[in-house]
């Protein structure tokens, strides 16, 4: 049984599903059985181009009872009723980032899936690529002591240069925090584990936004969204974090993340991207040490949390990109928005189980 594949059902055929149909094929327990999309055409465009048997309507795929997962990649203010309406057909549901827009629609989902008894997994799952694993493995066997703070930066002019389309990015679910915030916080969550308080503070800094691609060139955008935000964290495990993210500065020269312990310091690659260049220092030291990737997966692999969570459903080991650890991340992204608008601490309800290591020495397309 463990060795028949996961079938699986595509819905929303945008410029994403493109890496996720490409890289299923390299994974010997995903079988993706139909693509669904409202523009028939590019469903249609998809199936042919990647040998999908069946592109057709989403109402057609939830009803197909060969169907086993439904991957969610369609725009994140329908994640969540794509999710509910998965999961009451019976199917698990892998999902793109963000989990959903407000902490009520993340609930229902976990709800919904825990008393269906299917099982829930969201993007990102660059957390389980060969940099960000080789990280977890250092901090891991103690090479930088005991974890006592991290930094995270992602800083840009915003989207509206080159976005054919970037009105979203500015509007309620978007921001630099809603958008890039869940591959920042997923990879120090995986690292440091959950946060029990934060505070956070934001503000609209470029308002109205005026488009220069293509093509809206000339048109402006009202922001009704934080486009700067600072935000600091309190993580269970006695580490204190740092995050800074926008849509507001020319650019930066800062690192991507940093965990800093007791005994040394790592420099953490691009959370966008699985693999990356790992650095770090250890105390007493003057110079910064490259270390070698020790786990496989160092290109762009998404589907990689897929094919982990099909294997779970076929051995019944717990998978990694969890539904639990996305809404953890959901609801510190709220948490930071909420801290700045009613000035005070967040003391976060939510926690997760922090996921299971990679194993190391397997080739690409093995997960066990």
């Amino acid at each position: 049984m463990s060795d028949n594949p996961v079938k699986i059902g595509v819905i929303g055929c945008g410029n994403i599903s493109a890496i996720y149909l490409k890289n299923a094929k390299c994974f010997p327990n995903l079988q993706v059985e139909a693509v669904a999309d409202l523009d028939k055409a590019r469903a249609k465009a998809r199936a042919q181009e990647f040998g999908v048997p069946k592109a057709c309507s989403v109402r057609t795929l939830l009803k197909m009872e060969e169907i086993e997962v439904v991957l969610n990649l369609t725009i994140p203010k329908v994640h969540a009723k794509i999710n509910l309406s998965a999961i009451k057909a019976g199917k698990h549901v892998y999902t793109e980032k963000p989990f959903a827009i407000t902490r009520s629609e993340g609930k229902r989902v976990l709800e919904a899936a825990t008393q269906a008894k299917r099982l829930v997994g969201c993007a990102p799952d660059t957390i389980l690529g060969g940099g960000h694993q080789t990280v977890r493995k250092l901090i891991d066997e103690g090479a930088i002591g005991k974890p006592l703070g991290a930094t995270a930066f992602m800083l840009c002019r915003g989207h509206e240069t080159w976005h054919p389309d970037p009105e979203f990015y500015y509007k309620p679910g978007g921001g630099p925090m809603m958008d890039m915030g869940p591959y920042y916080l997923s990879d120090i969550m995986m690292l440091l584990g959950p946060v029990k308080r934060l505070s956070g503070s934001a503000q609209i800094v470029i308002n109205p936004r005026t488009i220069s691609s293509q093509p809206r060139n000339g048109q402006q955008i009202q922001v009704e969204t934080p486009d700067h935000l600072t935000g600091t964290m309190d993580f269970a495990g006695g580490a204190v974090g740092t995050i800074i993210m926008s849509f507001a500065v020319a650019g930066c020269n800062l690192p991507r993340i940093e965990v800093y312990g007791t005994e040394g310091t790592i420099c953490v690659p691009d959370p966008n991207a699985f693999g990356g260049q790992v650095r770090m220092i250890k105390r007493g030291e003057k110079e910064w040490t490259d270390v070698p990737l020790a786990f496989p997966y160092v290109e762009n692999w998404r589907a990689l949390g897929l094919a982990d969570m099909a294997r779970a459903i076929r051995t019944g080991r717990p998978h990694r990109a969890t539904g639990q650890l996305a809404y953890h991340v959901l609801d510190v992204m709220l948490g930071f928005l909420d801290s700045s608008a009613k000035n005070r601490h967040y003391q976060v309800p939510s926690t997760f189980e922090r996921p299971a290591a990679m194993p190391a020495g397997l080739p690409e397309g093995q997960l066990d």
